[in-house]
Protein backbone atom coordinates (compact mmCIF):
# COMPACT_ATOMS: atom_id res chain seq x y z
CA UNK A 1 0.00 0.00 0.00
CA UNK A 2 2.27 2.33 0.90
CA UNK A 3 4.40 1.41 -2.59
CA UNK A 4 0.96 2.83 -4.08
CA UNK A 5 0.99 5.57 -2.50
CA UNK A 6 4.43 6.85 -3.06
CA UNK A 7 4.13 6.17 -6.87
CA UNK A 8 1.00 8.36 -6.88
CA UNK A 9 2.86 11.17 -5.13
CA UNK A 10 5.90 11.21 -7.56
CA UNK A 11 3.66 11.94 -10.39
CA UNK A 12 1.45 14.63 -8.42
CA UNK A 13 4.47 17.23 -9.20
CA UNK A 14 4.19 16.39 -12.85
CA UNK A 15 0.79 16.75 -13.11
CA UNK A 16 0.18 19.85 -11.50
CA UNK A 17 3.46 21.39 -14.09
CA UNK A 18 1.57 20.29 -16.78
CA UNK A 19 -1.94 21.93 -15.41
CA UNK A 20 -0.10 25.27 -15.23
CA UNK A 21 1.40 24.86 -18.49
CA UNK A 22 -1.59 24.03 -19.97
CA UNK A 23 -3.15 27.81 -18.15
CA UNK A 24 -0.35 29.60 -18.79
CA UNK A 25 -0.76 29.00 -22.87
CA UNK A 26 -4.70 29.46 -22.52
CA UNK A 27 -4.07 32.59 -21.38
CA UNK A 28 -0.98 33.73 -23.31
CA UNK A 29 -3.84 32.52 -26.81
CA UNK A 30 -6.81 35.15 -26.26
CA UNK A 31 -4.08 38.35 -25.54
CA UNK A 32 -3.21 38.51 -28.60
CA UNK A 33 -6.78 38.39 -30.14
CA UNK A 34 -7.62 41.21 -27.80
CA UNK A 35 -4.75 43.37 -28.38
CA UNK A 36 -5.19 43.44 -32.33
CA UNK A 37 -9.43 44.39 -31.41
CA UNK A 38 -7.82 47.63 -29.48
CA UNK A 39 -5.57 48.35 -31.89
CA UNK A 40 -5.96 51.16 -33.91
CA UNK A 41 -4.23 52.22 -37.41
CA UNK A 42 -3.60 55.58 -35.51
CA UNK A 43 -1.70 54.14 -32.76
CA UNK A 44 0.04 51.79 -34.74
CA UNK A 45 1.40 54.97 -37.23
CA UNK A 46 1.74 57.28 -34.29
CA UNK A 47 4.23 54.59 -33.46
CA UNK A 48 5.99 54.42 -36.88
CA UNK A 49 6.20 58.24 -37.10
CA UNK A 50 8.28 58.08 -33.68
CA UNK A 51 10.51 55.68 -35.04
CA UNK A 52 11.62 57.18 -38.34
CA UNK A 53 10.90 60.54 -39.94
CA UNK A 54 7.82 61.75 -42.08
CA UNK A 55 8.55 64.97 -42.42
CA UNK A 56 9.26 64.51 -46.66
CA UNK A 57 5.35 63.13 -46.21
CA UNK A 58 1.87 64.67 -46.13
CA UNK A 59 -1.05 63.03 -44.21
CA UNK A 60 -4.10 61.62 -46.57
CA UNK A 61 -7.43 62.10 -45.64
CA UNK A 62 -10.31 59.56 -46.59
CA UNK A 63 -10.57 60.99 -50.13
CA UNK A 64 -7.16 60.06 -50.85
CA UNK A 65 -7.14 56.37 -49.57
CA UNK A 66 -10.30 56.25 -51.79
CA UNK A 67 -8.45 57.66 -54.99
CA UNK A 68 -4.87 55.36 -54.28
CA UNK A 69 -6.33 52.49 -53.17
CA UNK A 70 -9.74 52.39 -54.93
CA UNK A 71 -12.04 50.61 -51.90
CA UNK A 72 -15.15 51.79 -50.17
CA UNK A 73 -14.32 53.95 -47.44
CA UNK A 74 -17.30 52.50 -45.60
CA UNK A 75 -15.66 49.37 -45.19
CA UNK A 76 -12.76 50.99 -43.30
CA UNK A 77 -12.77 51.16 -39.42
CA UNK A 78 -9.65 52.94 -39.12
CA UNK A 79 -6.55 54.15 -41.28
CA UNK A 80 -3.37 56.18 -41.52
CA UNK A 81 -2.20 57.20 -45.01
CA UNK A 82 0.85 58.78 -45.43
CA UNK A 83 1.71 60.01 -49.04
CA UNK A 84 4.84 61.82 -50.58
CA UNK A 85 4.33 66.16 -50.91
CA UNK A 86 5.82 65.48 -54.48
CA UNK A 87 4.43 63.17 -56.91
CA UNK A 88 7.61 62.26 -58.91
CA UNK A 89 8.64 60.71 -55.13
CA UNK A 90 7.04 57.19 -54.32
CA UNK A 91 6.87 57.47 -50.61
CA UNK A 92 4.10 55.93 -49.45
CA UNK A 93 2.72 54.46 -45.89
CA UNK A 94 -1.00 52.52 -44.94
CA UNK A 95 -1.62 51.19 -42.23
CA UNK A 96 -5.60 50.31 -43.52
CA UNK A 97 -7.92 48.68 -40.08
CA UNK A 98 -10.62 47.51 -41.61
CA UNK A 99 -14.36 46.11 -40.14
CA UNK A 100 -14.28 42.97 -41.42
CA UNK A 101 -11.21 40.69 -41.92
CA UNK A 102 -12.79 38.69 -44.72
CA UNK A 103 -12.34 42.03 -46.63
CA UNK A 104 -7.94 42.16 -46.14
CA UNK A 105 -7.38 40.03 -49.78
CA UNK A 106 -9.63 42.42 -51.56
CA UNK A 107 -8.17 45.27 -50.39
CA UNK A 108 -4.84 43.88 -50.43
CA UNK A 109 -5.34 43.23 -54.62
CA UNK A 110 -6.50 46.87 -54.66
CA UNK A 111 -3.03 47.93 -52.73
CA UNK A 112 -0.84 45.60 -55.62
CA UNK A 113 -3.07 47.24 -58.32
CA UNK A 114 -2.15 50.41 -56.99
CA UNK A 115 1.97 49.12 -56.67
CA UNK A 116 1.56 48.06 -60.45
CA UNK A 117 0.64 51.47 -61.91
CA UNK A 118 3.38 53.19 -59.52
CA UNK A 119 5.78 50.82 -61.43
CA UNK A 120 4.77 51.64 -64.41
CA UNK A 121 4.87 55.26 -63.62
CA UNK A 122 8.41 55.05 -62.27
CA UNK A 123 10.24 52.18 -64.08
CA UNK A 124 12.29 54.54 -67.35
CA UNK A 125 11.41 58.38 -65.28
CA UNK A 126 13.01 57.62 -61.59
CA UNK A 127 15.00 54.21 -61.52
CA UNK A 128 15.69 55.14 -57.56
CA UNK A 129 11.52 55.50 -57.18
CA UNK A 130 10.68 52.35 -59.24
CA UNK A 131 13.39 50.66 -56.47
CA UNK A 132 11.64 51.68 -53.94
CA UNK A 133 8.42 50.74 -54.91
CA UNK A 134 9.66 47.20 -56.31
CA UNK A 135 10.79 46.56 -52.68
CA UNK A 136 7.99 47.81 -51.11
CA UNK A 137 6.23 45.86 -48.05
CA UNK A 138 2.84 44.93 -48.14
CA UNK A 139 1.52 42.22 -45.78
CA UNK A 140 -1.87 41.91 -43.13
CA UNK A 141 -2.27 40.75 -39.55
CA UNK A 142 -5.89 40.21 -38.81
CA UNK A 143 -8.10 43.21 -39.91
CA UNK A 144 -4.82 45.37 -40.57
CA UNK A 145 -3.39 45.98 -43.77
CA UNK A 146 0.57 47.34 -43.80
CA UNK A 147 1.56 49.54 -46.77
CA UNK A 148 5.05 50.84 -47.11
CA UNK A 149 7.16 52.53 -49.94
CA UNK A 150 10.14 54.07 -48.48
CA UNK A 151 13.78 53.65 -47.72
CA UNK A 152 12.81 53.36 -44.01
CA UNK A 153 9.85 50.58 -44.94
CA UNK A 154 12.07 47.69 -43.01
CA UNK A 155 12.12 49.61 -40.31
CA UNK A 156 8.50 50.76 -40.71
CA UNK A 157 7.32 47.29 -40.73
CA UNK A 158 9.42 46.18 -37.72
CA UNK A 159 7.45 48.42 -35.26
CA UNK A 160 4.19 47.56 -37.25
CA UNK A 161 5.24 43.64 -36.07
CA UNK A 162 5.92 44.97 -32.78
CA UNK A 163 2.30 46.44 -32.24
CA UNK A 164 0.99 42.81 -32.42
Amino acid sequence: MRNQWKRKRSFLPIVFAFIAAIGVLTGCSGKDDKTVEKLSAAQIGKRIEQAVSLKEMKEGDRNKLQKLYKMDADSVEDFFLYTSTSNVRADELAIIKLKDSSQTENVKEKIEQRIDAQKIKFKDYRPNEYFLVENHVLKTKGPFIFFAVSKEADQMEHVFDEAF
